[in-house]
């Protein structure tokens, strides 16, 4: 019985030591993993795309890459009756050293979802290259609420897990159109340093005081499926909230302007308030702008914020806040110590307003071709779907003169004279000889000398954060 009982003694012990060690092995097994599986979460995320039969590991896309001097990454977000907008502007953008999302709203019918699909997936260089992404689980947007910057904030987390090489990431709207093509937009950003953001902004809030910044809405798209409006509660006359006191809030300047006035080939500047502005000239007023160019850096900072908690601090803040993604990034880059050196006072953007601006811009036609030229801006908006204007931008500065089949003109894509009856080799991305060529043309030139204005020691510092 004694020699029973000390057995039995031993086995118990022997299966204590031995769950201890199990548990011990565990546990360090787990503190082991635990960076891992934080960082690279359940697995990656399997974003309907249009990807190479051979998927490329992160060296591989660098490689492919490495030789364009800079890339960008865009975010075309688009609405209920825009796939074909939004495709026909991704056509116009294209470069396979870019990176592109396309978002349509979730309010949009399913069939129209199937229409997007089917003409970016009709195009067979978007999967040889594999950089052309759809987003397959859209947000339901409000337009002017805080759910359309989460759209872009939501953008800009994909676009960095995609593990391409990118520079800057630039959002548009399906009722945009470049004015320059890819290559000159290369040439004309390569000598300029990568922490640069091109983002409108003053702290000169105007009347967006009383009709943005103090009412407090909410955004029916965050907690109602199938609705996505802004509403404010009963109480309209008391529901204000003071401006706020821990940081201060930029926007769109809401009063200036600038103009541009044609006549004898010449072009004037002059920055004037709205009221006084002649008929006869084209405004183009900051009256606020959703539409950024945001470096890589800054991208990274307000997706994780590492440095500090403003991101996310602002985000919550905006949350109720009227038009949020006209202050969002504007407030975030002007508080940060890190970026509000690196920001520039400028959206790249050509845009006409009424005089005093309304809430929304006015349509570009022929009328403007010359002005939108002059302004020296990338891109500009807003265009009707199909407006002949667009036609003569694919002619005369994109040069392309199929927009159903052809590219922007570049060095990946330019005509091959006598050898192929002057048609656009652009079938092959990455056909030796012309993966990394750059062929700027007019546009660049035009993209520089504005470039160079806007940053110039008068201009930079003197319009800055202020």
């Amino acid at each position: 019985m004694v020699m029973r009982a000390r057995a039995m003694g031993l086995s118990s012990i022997r299966r204590e030591v031995l769950v201890s060690a199990v548990f011990t092995a565990l546990l360090v097994a787990s503190i082991l993993l635990l960076p891992s599986l934080l960082l690279t979460g359940a697995g990656p995320i399997r974003w309907p795309s249009l990807s190479p039969s051979k998927d490329a590991g992160i060296g591989e896309e660098e490689e492919q890459q490495a030789r364009y001097p800079v890339t960008f990454a865009y975010l075309i977000s688009a609405s209920t009756g825009d796939a074909s907008r939004a495709a026909r502007l991704l056509a116009a953008l294209y470069h396979p050293g870019n990176s592109y999302l396309l978002h349509l709203d979730r309010e949009a019918p399913a069939e129209e979802h199937r229409r997007l699909a089917e003409l970016v997936s009709g195009r067979g260089v978007y999967a040889r290259a594999g950089n052309v992404w759809i987003v397959g689980r859209p947000n339901l947007v409000t337009y002017r609420g805080p759910t359309m910057l989460t759209t872009t904030l939501h953008a800009v987390a994909v676009l960095l897990r995609l593990r391409r090489r990118w520079d800057w990431f630039i959002n548009l709207s399906a009722s945009d159109y470049p004015l320059v093509t890819q290559d000159d937009l290369m040439e004309a950003f390569a000598g300029l340093p990568r922490d640069l953001n091109f983002i409108q902004h003053t702290s000169h809030l105007g009347w967006k005081i009383k009709k943005r910044a103090r009412p407090v809405i909410l955004d029916t798209a965050l907690y109602e499926d199938g609705r996505a409006e802004l509403i404010r509660p009963v109480n309209i006359s008391t529901n204000l909230r003071r401006l706020p006191t821990a940081f201060k809030l930029f926007t769109g300047s809401p009063i200036q302007a600038e103009t541009i006035a044609v006549g004898n080939g010449k072009a004037k500047h002059a920055r004037i308030r709205p009221p006084i502005l002649s008929r006869a000239m084209t405004t183009l007023s900051r009256a606020g702008s959703a539409w950024t160019m945001l470096s890589r850096a800054f991208a990274e900072y307000v997706t994780m914020g590492w440095d500090d908690n403003l991101p996310r601090t602002l985000l919550l803040y905006h949350a109720n806040i009227v038009s949020s993604p006209e202050f969002y990034f504007q407030t975030v880059a002007c508080n940060s110590r890190r970026f509000r050196n690196a920001t520039v006072n400028h959206d790249l953007h050509f845009i006409r307003w009424d005089t005093p601006p309304k809430q929304h811009p006015l349509y570009l036609t022929a009328r403007d071709y010359r002005r939108m030229l002059l302004s020296g801006a990338a891109f500009a908006r807003k265009f009707r779907d199909g407006d002949p204007v667009l036609d003569r931008i694919d002619r005369d500065i994109l040069r392309r003169r199929d927009p159903a089949a052809h590219f922007a003109y570049g060095g990946w894509c330019s005509e091959a004279g006598d050898q192929n009856g002057g048609a656009a080799l652009c079938s092959n991305p990455q056909e030796p000889g012309r993966r990394g060529a750059v062929k700027p043309g007019a546009g660049s030139r035009r993209l520089k000398a504005m470039l160079r204005k806007t940053l110039s020691p008068r201009n930079f510092r003197r319009q800055q954060c202020r």
